[in-house]
């Protein structure tokens, strides 16, 4: 009877060439790629991500989903539905003016979007890196330097900082802007807000790059004595090519991590300064303002949808960005892998 091959010792050694191919796969993937198959698994990293991308799309097409959707402008009053309640005409009811409190919602949370992306991406990414990387590879009196300038921002409260600036600033820009508006083509520019944004964008700039220095400076103090940075300037490789394609991506994680919690941070600044009357001026809205105005305990008797609606989306905002911070903290941090 002729004996039957025997195929196990094949299958084994199919079993553990898979596996081996599969590591390798793993291995020429990205420590981004990687990372982001961490998060994904992530149940809250997930909601918190879903819940930030419907709050900023509401708001970066805030124009058209006001004209298709709800059909009303965010002045427009409706003389008919003087504080109305929600309805199906009007998802988040009225104000006192006849107004229809979801248009100006979207609207608001546009002004939050464009501040706290243009304060973050200003101050924290390009002069928080630039001044960080400076610091720590540079070191010395350069150091010594942008360290105790950002010292004396830190000194005071970040908040009070930030109201000193916007209140000191907005009289000399809209001046400046006006006499824009007198002596050019230009017209309209005061009416259209820019004023605001150029006052909130550089407040938040002002104090908003010292943290991200900090935090760069730190991981470019360990990374600037490894073994391949001195391969690298033994080599003659130009000092901007070792900041930038070397000592950056090195460091990008706890980069990562700091601007996801740091715009939690922007929304709040943001808003409060709206609400003390600092930020985005009437008739634009603004989530601070709407909360301002249905703060009231005598508007919250009356009226309580008008500080539901954005106490619920500024709350979930800055929630929001602070968990995906954690599970990014998490993700990235290779010491809770």
């Amino acid at each position: 009877m002729a004996l039957q091959p025997q195929s196990q010792p094949f299958e084994i050694e199919r079993d553990e060439a898979d596996e081996l191919t599969e590591e390798s796969q793993r291995q020429r993937r990205g420590h981004f790629a990687r990372a982001f198959s961490r998060l994904i698994r992530k149940k809250i990293a997930v909601v918190a991500m879903a819940l930030i991308a419907v709050v900023w799309l509401a708001g970066i097409f805030a124009a058209p989903l006001s004209t298709f959707v709800t059909g009303y402008e965010y002045t427009a009053q409706d003389y008919t539905a003087f504080r109305e309640p929600p309805s199906l005409e009007h998802w988040a009811g009225t104000d006192r003016a006849g107004r229809d409190v979801f248009t100006r919602l979207l609207w608001g949370i546009q002004n939050t979007v464009i501040l706290t992306f243009v304060g973050m991406f200003s101050g924290g990414l390009v002069i928080g890196i630039s001044l960080g990387l400076v610091s720590g590879y540079f070191g010395g009196k350069v150091d010594e330097f942008i360290m105790r300038v950002g010292e004396i921002f830190a000194s005071f409260p970040g908040i009070l900082l930030v109201i000193i600036i916007a209140a000191t600033l907005r009289p000399r820009i809209l001046e400046s802007v006006r006499w824009i508006e007198d002596n050019t083509f230009l017209d309209g520019l005061v009416r259209s807000g820019v004023v605001d944004y150029v006052v909130i964008s550089v407040a938040l700039v002002s104090f908003g790059w010292i943290g991200m220095a900090r935090l760069v400076r730190g991981q470019i103090l360990y990374l600037k004595e490894t073994q391949y940075v001195e391969s690298a300037r033994a080599i003659g490789v130009s000092t901007p090519r070792i900041l930038f394609q070397h000592l950056l991506p090195n460091a990008i994680s706890p980069i990562v991590v700091s601007v996801s919690m740091g715009m939690g941070s922007m929304v709040g600044t943001e808003i409060v300064l709206s609400w003390l009357g600092l930020g985005i001026q009437p008739p634009r809205p603004s989530l601070g303002v709407m909360l301002l105005e249905g703060g009231s305990i005598s508007v919250l008797r009356v009226m309580p949808w008008l500080l539901l609606a954005p106490g619920v989306i500024a709350w979930s905002m800055v929630l929001s960005w602070n968990l995906l911070g954690d599970a990014l903290n998490d993700v990235l941090n290779p010491r809770t892998r």
